[in-house]
């Protein structure tokens, strides 16, 4: 198996009649995906997601793929590939259309459709391909064909690019549910074709890769919904994703069968399936949804609230209900229902909604106590028989943390995918399709691009640790005054502490400390105000660490008179 290396440099040149691979965003993290193909001094983006930040990413809205290695190019760009409407797939593409906004979007119905109404917010009015699976399109020199892959939303589509230096078959997100609720399966007839014809590369969906067996279908959830329901006495709030046309079907179902109305609440969610439902993806019999506001007017047990918050994002409506913030309270009796799955490092942020929703009397059903979610990702004893179908003669894992990369390489190689043509890389790794052939050949920048209010790319990481240690251990602010020809004290020093800890009084016993250091530095001919606040922080940091073993931030002031 081939391995990234930190030392890895920058790539050469593309050898003519080569295929360049370079995955931006999606390896060894669950998001954020967008791969670049290149051929013949052209590129085609396959994707182009967002990754939701994590606790240590304090005041973080999204992140972004680093466009930086193609920031000079966008001109070679014929366009970008969709796979299917997930954030984690599309979300990043308005920010990368602010670059150039006339890159072709190439996509299935429902996939443009989410996508249009997001560009709209950032007044965009973007070009747009519809496709749909068997529908082959020539994209510069890149021929594209798509195919059908059942996963957690409509209208999936897995992407083989064919050009002269093979044929390379990128997944996106898919499962094998052999009872999918739309009756559109995963076309392995068609993926059976294309491994006939050859499959010189194959990227594909890592992210179930340690879970044995197969995923259960869809519809198994329908049942558990029912008696859910049934044993409701008043009202339902269900949080998912804003995207899983699927799971809302079944709560429009079970809601329907139960007597049930059912508002939609938080922009993106009525955004999201308004479009469904006018598309038809989405079944929802005359009458059954209602505005969020005539509510009130219904008695408790004929309501239904879908809302987002399934992750427990701070902002969104289900965290805004646990913490009583929000215009619809929780009551004792009401029924919560989590009906997703817990991504990797949103586990604390989910449990503690949990908890505040059932401290104010909610009974809250979630996949540890219920089956309310299935997967939308391909588990290992499905990834087997995908192999075998397709026989590809080298392999890329994509779409995964890297316990889910490795996993997925293992289960290629017991497949026969010889372990010298099985590629394991990570953001920003070059891999070179050459003579049939996949290697590693180098690496491209590909770190985090941070979205924090209007600013996209302003906040780094020294921005972040800094925040972490606002948060975590508070601030001290010194004021000082110096006459600045003689470096002595003509005022203060003041000193002020918030979230620290530290009450204002007791820094009486640093003060003369910090006086007999400028005195000191004053005997040094040492008078400038910067290498003095160095002196300042150095002093009154060193006696908080030794009095409190504390670390807050110093942020010191010298004001030469």
């Amino acid at each position: 198996m081939s391995h990234p290396h930190p030392e890895l440099g920058p790539p050469p040149k593309l050898p003519e009649g080569g295929l360049r691979v370079t995955p931006l965003g999606g390896l060894g993290e669950i998001g954020r995906n967008m791969t670049v193909f290149e051929y013949g001094g052209r590129l085609l983006v396959v994707d182009c997601g967002v990754l939701f930040p994590e606790q240590e990413q304090p005041g973080i809205d999204l992140i972004l793929p680093d466009f930086s290695s193609i920031k000079e190019r966008l001109d070679d760009v014929e366009g970008i590939v969709l796979t299917h409407g997930h954030e984690d797939h599309i979300g990043g593409v308005p920010y990368l259309l602010r670059e150039k906004p006339d890159i072709p979007l190439i996509g299935s119905k429902l996939t443009l459709a989410l996508l249009e109404a997001k560009l709209q917010e950032h007044r965009i009015r973007p070009y747009t391909l519809e496709v749909r699976e068997g529908h082959r399109e020539r994209i510069g020199p890149f021929e594209c064909e798509f195919v059908a892959v059942n996963h957690s939303i409509p209208d999936a589509l897995a992407v083989a690019i064919r050009t002269p230096a093979g044929m390379a078959v990128h997944t996106g997100d898919f499962k094998m549910d052999q009872l999918p609720l739309d009756g559109r399966l995963t076309d392995l007839r068609a993926f059976a074709r294309l491994g006939e014809e050859g499959i010189d590369l194959l990227l594909s969906d890592s992210t179930n890769a340690e879970v044995p067996g197969f995923v259960a279908p869809e519809r198994e959830i329908s049942g558990v919904l029912r008696q859910v329901f049934a044993r409701a006495e008043k009202r339902i709030i269900v949080a998912s994703f804003a995207s899983h046309v699927h799971r809302i079907q079944q709560i429009v179902d079970a809601a329907y069968e139960h007597g049930r109305r059912i508002a939609f609440v938080g922009r993106s969610m009525v955004r999201n399936m308004g479009i469904a439902r006018d598309l038809g993806y989405l079944r929802v019999p005359p009458g059954l949804v209602v505005d969020v506001k005539t509510l009130d007017d219904l008695p408790d047990r004929e309501v239904v609230l879908v809302c987002t918050g399934s992750q427990g994002e701070p902002m969104a409506a289900l965290s805004r209900m646990a913490n009583r913030d929000h215009q619809i309270r929780i009551v004792e009796g009401d029924t919560v229902i989590l009906a997703s799955s817990l991504i990797p490092g949103n586990e604390n942020a989910v449990y503690r909604v949990i908890n505040g929703l059932t401290r104010w009397g909610a009974n809250v059903v979630h996949k540890g106590n219920a089956k309310v979610h299935v997967s939308g990702h391909a588990s290992a004893g499905e990834l087997l028989y995908f192999y075998n179908i397709c026989q590809p003669k080298n392999l890329m894992p994509v779409h995964g943390e890297w316990r889910h990369l490795r996993a997925n390489a293992e289960l290629g190689a017991a497949t026969g995918v010889p372990a010298e043509r099985i590629v394991i890389a990570e953001d920003g790794v070059v891999v070179d399709l050459v003579g049939g052939k996949a290697k590693i050949v180098g690496k491209v920048q590909a770190g985090y691009v941070y979205v924090d209010g209007l600013s996209v790319g302003d906040v780094t990481e020294s921005s972040l640790k800094d925040r972490r240690i606002l948060g975590e251990e508070g601030f001290i602010s010194v004021f000082v005054v110096v006459d600045s020809s003689t470096g002595k004290i003509v005022s203060g020093p003041s000193i002020h502490s918030r979230g620290s800890g530290i009450e204002d009084s007791e820094f009486a016993a640093v003060i003369p400390k910090i006086d007999e250091a400028l005195a000191r530095s004053a005997q040094d001919g040492v008078v400038e105000p910067h290498q003095l606040q160095q002196l300042v922080r150095r002093t009154v940091g060193k006696w908080v660490s030794d009095t409190y073993r504390r670390r807050p931030m110093i942020m010191p002031v010298v004001m030469d008179v």
